[in-house]
């Protein structure tokens, strides 16, 4: 399967699971649901700070991908299409610009001691928030710390995503 397929293909398994009400649309409240989703399964007040940076990620990755779709009701394709052109298209840069800001929200809610880094069990922490085993955690961990010192940083976890979404590994950080 080359790069570009699998890319197609987690970009559409990506609009199934952000269709949350399931009317084969991406939606501004889509969005809002995931963000939701993310802070409750997190156990954060909905009135946190960083609650707050999650809801604004979400919203300005809708508002990015909405732009560049020229609707703000999303079919697959239109999506897709919004995603390859704003995000895969621009490899590095794309991952780094678009969803950077997202990652680093989730990250600040993942990271208990403050660090501005994800430990193993800060990661343990998110996988749990995202619907995947903690067991997985620990794989997945030594696969995304690529500078091997034991912590990861919001440079890595972007490398992490945009790996998964060209299909260079099976680490679904944004969820299942």
């Amino acid at each position: 399967m080359t790069t570009a397929v699998k890319a197609n293909d987690r970009l559409e398994e990506r609009f199934r699971l952000w269709d949350h009400n399931g009317n084969g649309v991406i939606e501004r409240a889509d969005f809002e649901q995931e963000a939701e989703g993310i802070l409750s399964r997190f156990g954060v007040e909905a009135s946190a700070p960083a609650a707050e940076g999650l809801r604004g990620a979400y919203l300005g990755l809708f508002d990015r991908l909405a732009r560049s779709a020229g609707t703000e009701r999303m079919s697959k394709e239109d999506f897709v299409r919004a995603a390859e052109s704003e995000i895969v298209s621009k490899g590095d840069a794309g991952f780094s610009e678009v969803l950077q800001p997202t990652i680093q929200a989730i990250m600040t809610i993942a990271d208990t001691d403050g660090d501005g880094r994800i430990n193993p069990t800060e990661l343990e922490r998110w996988f749990d928030a995202i619907g995947l085993s903690t067991a997985q955690a620990a794989d997945a961990f030594g696969e995304i710390d690529t500078d091997n010192d034991g912590v990861l940083t919001v440079t890595e976890l972007v490398a992490a995503v945009r790996d998964y979404h060209l299909g260079k590994n099976d680490i679904p950080l944004l969820g299942v």
